[in-house]
């Protein structure tokens, strides 16, 4: 049994992927969560193959029996939870006119609702952590867009802003028992959510999952009278 642990939703790629990389050569015992079965085994063999202590468990996170599901096997498998990395989301651009209640739905449920069922669920194990070290982390994926409304992406960006609030509230009333949160607010990251501007903005130009997971790994090494809100992600001479 690992000596900590850590649950990353979105872990199949990008960000969540590198931070469960991170987290594992740290020696965290891993559940990985995403909702495409063969694509999270594959990451999670990948993570394996470095010798890291694995649970992978696909999930629809739009479902709230599905987040009670998740959290079950990570307690049964590890028995603690030090770091929980609420990475999955969901992004659906169109102009407010055509907006789709489904898809509405879908993001509200995915980029918001989940991360709020989450720290529900996983309450009891944080703050168990939380009072042994007093470094019980918290990482909320936001994104720049949650700190600067765009158009065409407008429920994405309500859901961010929402993430970014829900984080501060958190921050107030789970910090006294050593609960920490951080927003991560990334611009333009080379992951397959960017794929749709990467005509525009080359790969190579972009943020880097690794940037995201290097800060996740100063966060754990912050003192526990040290709480850092959020983290904007910036490229050079360019709000996204």
């Amino acid at each position: 049994m690992a000596d900590r642990a850590a649950l990353v939703t979105g872990a199949s790629s990008g960000i969540g992927l590198a931070i469960a990389r991170m987290l594992g050569s740290q020696g965290y015992g891993l559940t990985v969560v995403a909702r495409r079965p063969e694509k999270l085994e594959a990451a999670a063999e990948a993570l394996r193959s470095e010798s890291f202590d694995v649970e992978a468990v696909p999930a629809l996170l739009n479902e709230e029996e599905a987040v009670i599901d998740v959290v079950a096997r990570h307690r049964a498998r590890f028995g603690r939870l030090d770091v929980l990395v609420n990475n999955a989301g969901i992004g659906i651009g169109s102009p407010v006119e055509e907006t789709q209640t489904r898809r509405l739905d879908t993001q509200l449920d995915v980029n918001l609702r989940a991360i709020v069922l989450f720290y529900r669920e996983c309450h009891d194990l944080l703050k168990a952590a939380g009072e042994e070290h007093g470094n019980a982390l918290v990482v909320n994926t936001a994104s720049i867009a949650g700190k600067s409304g765009q158009g065409w992406l407008s429920i994405y960006s309500a859901t961010k802003f929402g993430v970014v609030g829900f984080t501060q509230a958190m921050n107030r009333e789970l910090s006294s028992l050593g609960i920490k949160s951080c927003a991560l607010c990334p611009g333009f990251v080379d992951t397959p959510m960017t794929d749709f501007v990467k005509e525009h903005v080359p790969p190579e130009e972009m943020i880097q999952p690794e940037d995201i997971a290097t800060v996740v790994r100063c966060l754990l090494e912050l003192s526990r009278a040290c709480v850092v809100p959020e983290v904007i992600f910036q490229r050079p001479g360019a709000g996204l």
